[in-house]
């Protein structure tokens, strides 16, 4: 479980294919790291394979690379990084649990001021989780959605989230992880039943 509040930039520095998964390694300020424990990489929950004094590895799977932009990493990229939440910890973000519903593209990018406005072209299969002023993780980044259309959504990055994640590395057709807040999921699995049986009201 994550907060979607990055910690510190990676950079990759090896990329090995293995059948139809990838092993990464990510060259990273993060110290302390055990071989077993989770490390959000641009969103994504994996699992630290090995580490060094300045890296660390991990491995993609298929599933992995099918539905996030991890499949389009180069030697060098920029990822954003988020160790796992302590139980003591203060949420600054939303619970975020770094399983990827798929990816999204940067399709406008506006200055406003020293601000960033962001749209995003979604599926519209998640649309009916994306509310405005609700939450969403980009990247790992739990962001405050400005505006949710049918097939998009907008939002803002400030200075301080530009100057602390791989923001600065956007640009149009950029894709994006995007995983929608689980609570919108759990309340449409309790609910979506009751109120599909429910009676019309004649009234």
């Amino acid at each position: 479980m994550f907060n979607g509040i990055i910690e510190s930039i990676g950079t990759i520095i090896g990329l090995e294919e293995d059948g139809d998964s990838i092993h990464l390694t990510i060259e990273s300020s993060e110290r302390n790291l055990v071989i077993g424990e989770s490390v959000a990489v641009n969103g994504v929950c994996l699992t630290v394979t090995n580490y060094t004094d300045h890296s660390f590895q991990v491995t993609c799977v298929h599933e992995t690379l099918k539905v996030t932009n991890l499949s389009g990493l180069k030697l060098q990229d920029k990822v954003n990084l988020e160790r796992a939440l302590r139980a003591d910890a203060r949420i600054s973000g939303h619970y975020v649990q770094g399983h990827v519903d798929g990816t999204g593209k940067i399709i406008d990018i506006v200055n406003d001021g020293n601000a960033l406005i962001v749209t995003i072209k979604v599926s519209h299969a998640w649309t009916k989780y994306l509310v405005n002023k609700g939450y969403v993780a980009l990247d790992g980044m739990s962001i405050t959605i400005i505006e949710a259309k049918e097939n998009t959504l907008t939002v803002t990055f400030i200075p301080h989230t530009q100057a602390a994640t791989i923001i600065p590395y956007y640009k149009i057709g950029t894709l994006i992880n995007i995983e929608v807040d689980i609570l919108s999921k759990y309340i449409e699995k309790q609910f979506g039943g009751i109120l599909t049986c429910m009676p019309l009201s004649n009234a």
